[in-house]
This record gives C-alpha cells, sequence and structure tokens, in this order.
C-alpha cells in the first residue's frame, strides 16, 4: 500500500481549508492519486500490449492494457463511499461505482457525492513503442455528469500521465474557492510510493514567449481544409517548435510544463470528431481553463465546457492553449467566440 507524503496531505488541506469538502479532500484525491500508481506500476510490467479479440461499446478495439487500467480503477473506486456513480470510454454506461453484496448499490453515509467520467488508458495506439500516455478522469459533483453543466458541476480533474516519470496534474474549481492547477510527482522506488507536490500552482506565461510550440493533432484534415493547412503553414513560417506526439496527454502536459502552446484537432467532413466529450475534453478543458488557458469547440468556437453533455458518445474538436494563439487560430479558422 502506497503511503502519502506530507506535503501532498498539507496542500490539499490548505486548498480546501474554505471548501468544507472533507471526502474531496482526504478520500477521493488521493485514492485517484492512488490508482494513477498503480496503472503505472502494472505498466512497468506489462511487456506485451495486444488485442484482446474484443471492443469497447465504441466499436474501438480494446488493447490487453485497457482492460488492465479500466479494472484497476474500477477497483479502487469502489473503495470510496463518496464516488457513487462511473463510467469510462470502455464502458461508457454511467453505473453505480460500487455494488453491496446482495446486488444493490450501497447507499453514502456522508452528504458528498461525486461521478467519475475517465479515460482508463489514454493514448492506446502510441503504447507499443513505448511513448508516453495516460490516465484523463473528470470528477462531477451530484450522480451523474450527464446534462448538467460542465462549467458549474465538473469540480475537479485529474491528468496522469505516465511516462519515463509518473505524475498528475490536478485541477480544482470549486464555488467560493480559486481555481488552481498543480502537480504531483510520484517517487515509486521500491514497493511504497511517495507524492510530494513538484508545482505548487501550474500557470500559462504572459508574452513575450521565448519559443512558441504548436501541436498539429488531425492533420490529415488540412488536406481538405485550406484554413486549416493555411494555419499550419504560418506555424512553421513563423519558426514555431514542433511538439505533437500523438497522444492528447502528453501534448497537453507538454503546454502545461512549458508555459505556452497550441493544440489543435479540428473537425472537417472527412476527418470527423474522435475526442469524446465526457472522457476527454471536459476534464482537459478544466484543467487548461484552472492553468489560465483556453479550450474551444473548433466547430463552434464555444467554451467546450459550455454545454452539457446528453449522452456518453457525443466527440467533438479541440482547439486549447495560450488565450492569444487560441484567439489567433479561432480567426484563422473563420470561427467567433
Amino acid at each position: 500500500m502506497s503511503t502519502q507524503n506530507q506535503s501532498l496531505s498539507a496542500h490539499l488541506e490548505a486548498l480546501f481549508s474554505s471548501a468544507k469538502r472533507p471526502a474531496l479532500c482526504r478520500s477521493v484525491l488521493p485514492i485517484l492519486l492512488h490508482t494513477i500508481d498503480v496503472i503505472a506500476r502494472q505498466l512497468r510490467s506489462s511487456q506485451l500490449v495486444a488485442a484482446v479479440g474484443s471492443a469497447n461499446a465504441f466499436g474501438d478495439e480494446q488493447l490487453n492494457v485497457d482492460v488492465l487500467a479500466e479494472k484497476i480503477i474500477r477497483s479502487e473506486i469502489s473503495k470510496c463511499s463518496s464516488i457513487v456513480t462511473a463510467s469510462s470510454e470502455e464502458d461508457p454506461i454511467e453505473r453505480p461505482a460500487r455494488e453491496a453484496e446482495s446486488g444493490t448499490t450501497q447507499s453514502n453515509d456522508g452528504h458528498e457525492i461525486y461521478t467519475l467520467a475517465f479515460d482508463p488508458l489514454d493514448g492506446s495506439s502510441i503504447i507499443a513503442p513505448n511513448w508516453t500516455v495516460g490516465t484523463i478522469i473528470g470528477i462531477w459533483e451530484g450522480a451523474t455528469a450527464l446534462r448538467a453543466s460542465p462549467a458549474e458541476k465538473q469540480i475537479a480533474a485529474v491528468l496522469g500521465v505516465l511516462g519515463p516519470r509518473t505524475t498528475a496534474i490536478v485541477a480544482l474549481r470549486l464555488p467560493g474557492v480559486t481555481p488552481t492547477c498543480f502537480e504531483v510527482g510520484f517517487d515509486q522506488t521500491g514497493t511504497e510510493t511517495t507524492y510530494d507536490v513538484v508545482r505548487p500552482t501550474i500557470a500559462l506565461l504572459d508574452p513575450p514567449f521565448k519559443t512558441r510550440y504548436f501541436a498539429p493533432a488531425n492533420l490529415r484534415s488540412a488536406a481538405e481544409s485550406e484554413l486549416y493547412a493555411n494555419l499550419l503553414n504560418h506555424y512553421i513560417q513563423s519558426k514555431y517548435t514542433l511538439r505533437y506526439c500523438g497522444g492528447l496527454v502528453p501534448d497537453i502536459a507538454h503546454i502545461l510544463t512549458k508555459g505556452h502552446g497550441i493544440y489543435l484537432s479540428p473537425v472537417t467532413v472527412a476527418s470527423q470528431a474522435k475526442l469524446r466529450r465526457l472522457y476527454e475534453l471536459t476534464p482537459i478543458a478544466l484543467i487548461m481553463e484552472c492553468a489560465g488557458a483556453k479550450a474551444i469547440d473548433p466547430a463552434t468556437g464555444e467554451d467546450i465546457l459550455k454545454k452539457p453533455i446528453e449522452n456518453c458518445d457525443e466527440r467533438g474538436g479541440l482547439i486549447c492553449g495560450t488565450t492569444e494563439e487560441v484567439s489567433f487560430a479561432m480567426e484563422s479558422l473563420g470561427l467567433q467566440a
């Protein structure tokens, strides 16, 4: 069993001093961070990455590591009475997070009730060559994430970064508390893990920037969209540095680490949206906004968190990053806020 470094405990207690959310502070978040630790350790011993011959409810082929990460999260969150509902990209139906022995849902004995929406292992397509992947988790207040306002009811998000180092980026936006984003480092030497707050505050930088970064996802759509092709050419001509690895988690983590960047995943008729709003877009958007960035839907120009989610399979594109870069991209693609 992992032990929790006092630095993380003290940091969480300070953040929640006026929030009156003891379960979120002392149970939900610590359990989710422990879960990321377990996934990272298991991946290091999963030498074979292969299809298991099944598909999730969306029709995506499942890998053994997808199934492994899903099982780990389900098992760990069942230990937390405040997490009452959960759904994931591998099992996209909101279900009780734990069951009583009789098969009936256990009741929550506290006042805090949360729903999880998570992508257990984002970046499966790049895990075989041993690239960085991650876990994305959105924490919603109440017993469902559907038909609720993402800007109000998604009150936290966790981005587990599973690479040479294991880290987690945590965003919190609670009523009456200043929104915050911070990074936790995992010391996984030996059998126990300690958690340390390596960056108490994550915030994107203000201009001028020494280096400008761009990450162009859905690059095929540049062959179909002259506006997108012209925007990419602008980045090249302006000598931006390309930092794109094909994994949403490491590409977003790079922006948050460098303090600057723009991630683009536009949508065209031929290159449809693949990112799911519930499991990827809304958690990423919350993290970016808490870090002082902006995240919009490239189809409409609206903030990702503006529109409620009606079903688990809703998909969309994504443009996120430094505010001025997002504004320039919107203008270049003919979008209005």
